[in-house]
């Protein structure tokens, strides 16, 4: 079905067949694509990479990823066939190819060779012919005859030309690429600045000229072979968390068929229905529910939680979860496309591939770079030539133009911050999918909770009631053969203990359950249904079940929804940051009142129907607060959507989980303390990155001008502008708190 060939530098490309990688889009109705473009170095490039997929009929979707190399595509599978998409990056110079896990590996590190290969050649070159230099400066003021100089020389080309033929190809195809194409990209003034130092050098060197520029065009090339390597190796590092995801797919898996035998097959290939075996330390191979086995798995992919949970035949298991303590057979549920893994991985990918409001101010900075650099550089050689100077000094500040004006920096002051703040959220539990969602999230100051599910855990246990052991147990064991929540509840309260056997046991919908012990009636369920009669009414703001035993007293149990392990500190803490705290429940006015109590929430609302919700999320926007909304359940949805962000349980509704902007694993609450942090801090690192490039550009650019800075200079300038950028971005990866220590 596929091969993976050689391009023509030396990379490996996969010739697939686009199509074969096409899938439906969630949307309905499109399709979409993947793709790596390896050859894409720079925001203009993905300008023109959008722009160019933009132009096809059909594509309503195209983002490029600086940083992880890739292309999303959606398009009118009726209106256009995948391979018109390579053809048409094809014909700008661009040469994509589908993305495929166990391919990207390789490619990035095929490029990172090829730049190591280049960087070592020319730094061996830079050294030698500095040795030389060092020789002819000293020998200018002293009595080095112009014979011994020209041998210098020549020595030194004999060196720098082959050098530089070599360690500039990355530059040179780059640049005959663009301009094949009528295109123009950030390597055409690097390639120009490299061959008009070196052909300048060469004319001196003819000519036996006081002074030639071989060392600073062979320093030029390693400066930004250094900076390129460095670059590609710090965005490998903040690389997509999706595709890092990707890795911890188990490789194969164990079929286990129907008359025993085993045989081993890619995890692809899985259907509903077969049952795979999980030795003790693999990774599960697919989403499935435990057949045989009993053992702890490590969730924290999917709960955020550190802790292994227990697991038992009947259990639901994930793709990627790791099987700590003992051998298992899973009945698969979900082919490896549908698995929750692959959800997580498509979830991020969607994030990363967005453009966010600062993204579109960087592409639009750097949109104006082609035209405005060459402009400079020629104004710079009209303008030296006009005060007097020789052709040579003009052409020199001219070269330093050309290389100190490249805008890497600012291509680069978002896309980073953006997918190493990506991973972050990830590595604890948060999931991002909207491009703009952590611009939002930095901007809030009101945080709108509702209560089941969110502040709660969404889950009834049973809490201290007086009741007796025996009929704890006899209320467990009519309760287990229900699957009401509060009747599982009970179950769970007991543990393993033993319980009694009854008989006869029936389930009226809607009242309870009764069941027969010995000759005895027992009945469990709602005061109607156990004859309580009118007693006291609930004051515990929770749920409630009666038991009766044949013609004795009546006994209550009383059941609540815990609040999250970490509810009360998360609303304090949000609270001393200065966040106005609201709740908003369709619960009942004593559970509402109760947990607003139990958090010290002054302000609540109960029995708030969907349309009152949005009522006053859209009355906190007309008074100019920005509402972060979390919630949960059904009614939720349409809130989230109205309010400025959103976050939601991973264990809420499908409908919320879609409308939110952020989605939370595990049970703690400080997620969205974290993510607050995690937004404010990138919002806060956009903006240093932008000033470094601005004021690198400011300082650099008239200095160039003025014939302050050698082409030298100018090459460490911008190859130290463009890695310190990425090094404050990663800043972010460090100082991220730990949510679920």
């Amino acid at each position: 079905m596929s091969e993976a060939a050689v391009d023509t530098q030396g990379a490996p490309v996969h010739r697939a067949d686009p199509g074969l990688f096409v899938r439906a889009d969630e949307s309905g109705g499109q399709a979409k694509l993947d793709l790596v473009v390896q050859s894409m170095h720079c925001a203009g490039c993905m300008r023109r990479i959008e722009r160019a997929l933009g132009e096809l009929d059909g594509v309503s979707f195209a983002r490029a990823n600086l940083s992880t190399k890739r292309v999303a595509v959606k398009w009118d599978p009726a209106r256009l066939q995948p391979a018109a998409i390579v053809e048409k990056l094809a014909s700008i110079g661009f040469e994509a190819v589908p993305f495929d896990s166990k391919l990207i590996g390789m490619l990035d590190e095929s490029e990172g060779r090829k730049l190591l290969r280049a960087m070592g050649v020319a730094g061996f070159a830079a050294a030698n012919v500095m040795l030389l230099s060092v020789s002819v400066w000293s020998g200018l003021v002293s009595d080095m005859e112009p014979e011994t100089r020209a041998l210098f020389y020549w020595i030194s080309a004999l060196i720098a030309l082959p050098a530089i033929a070599y360690a500039a190809q990355p530059f040179y195809r780059s640049a005959y690429a663009a301009l094949r194409k009528r295109q123009m990209n950030m390597d055409v003034p690097i390639s120009l600045a490299v061959t008009l130092a070196t052909g300048m050098s060469i004319v001196q060197t003819v000519v036996n000229a006081e002074h030639v520029y071989f060392d600073a065009s062979i320093t030029l090339l390693f400066f930004l072979l250094i900076g390129r390597y460095l670059d590609v190796q710090a965005r490998n590092r903040a690389c997509s968390a999706a595709q890092n995801l990707l890795g911890l797919r188990a490789m194969a898996a164990t079929v286990v068929d129907a008359d025993g035998a085993q045989r081993s097959m890619p995890i692809e290939a899985l259907e509903p229905g077969m049952r795979v075996a999980v030795a003790a330390g693999a990774r599960m191979p697919a989403d499935g529910v435990v057949a045989i086995g009993i053992s702890d798995v490590d969730t924290s992919l999917v709960t955020g939680e550190s802790l292994p949970e227990p697991v038992r035949p009947g259990a639901h298991v994930f793709a990627g979860t790791l099987n700590l303590t003992a051998p298992m057979q899973v009945t698969v549920t979900a082919r490896d496309e549908h698995s929750l893994l692959s959800e997580i991985v498509r979830l991020m990918e969607a994030a990363e591939q967005g453009r966010s409001a600062y993204v579109r101010i960087a592409d639009r900075a750097a949109r104006i770079y082609a035209p405005s650099v060459h402009v400079m550089a020629l104004a710079t050689v009209l303008f030296w030539l006009a005060m007097g100077s020789s052709f040579v000094t003009a052409l020199t500040n001219a070269i330093a133009v050309l290389i100190v004006t490249c805008p890497c920096a600012l291509g680069l002051a978002v896309p980073v911050v953006q997918v190493v703040a990506t991973g972050r959220l990830l590595k604890r539990g948060i999931l991002l999918k909207a491009a703009d969602g952590l611009e939002r999230l930095a901007e809030v100051d009101t945080i709108v909770f509702d209560k089941t599910g969110t502040l709660t855990l969404g889950r009834p246990s049973l809490v201290d009631s007086p009741v007796a052991t025996p009929d704890l147990a006899i209320a467990a064991a009519l309760a287990r053969s229900s699957r009401h929540p509060l009747a599982r509840a009970l179950v769970e309260s007991v543990g393993a203990k033993p319980l009694p056997v009854l008989d006869d046991l029936r389930e009226e919908p809607g009242h309870g359950l009764e069941g027969r012990l010995g000759d005895e009636v027992i009945r469990l369920g709602n005061r109607e249904w156990v004859e309580v009669g009118e007693g006291a009414s609930i004051q515990h703001g929770g749920s409630e079940l009666w038991l009766r035993r044949g013609t004795g007293k009546p006994v209550c149990f009383r059941f609540m929804d815990k609040l999250r392990p970490d509810a009360v500190e998360a609303i304090r803490e949000l609270k001393i940051r200065g966040f106005a705290i609201e709740l908003l429940s369709g619960d009942r006015e004593p559970a509402a009142r109760a947990a607003a109590d139990a958090l010290g929430i002054a302000v609540w609302r109960a029995g708030a129907r969907p349309d009152a919700k949005i009522a006053r999320l859209k009355e906190l926007a007309a008074q100019g607060r920005k509402v972060l909304m979390v919630g949960d359940g059904l009614n939720d949805a349409p809130a989230l959507r109205v309010a400025h962000v959103s976050m939601s349980p991973a264990d809420a509704s499908d409908v919320s989980q879609t409308a939110a902007d952020f989605i939370f694993q595990g049970a703690k609450l400080g997620a969205v303390i974290e993510a607050i942090e995690v937004a404010r801090k990138s919002r806060r690192l956009v903006f240093e990155n932008f000033a470094l490039a601005l004021a690198y550009n400011a300082v650099a650019i008239p200095l160039a001008f003025a014939g302050f800075v050698t082409p030298l200079i100018a090459a460490v300038a911008m190859s130290t502008s463009s890695i310190t950028v990425t090094l404050n971005s990663l800043r972010l990866s460090r100082t991220a708190r730990e949510v679920n220590e």
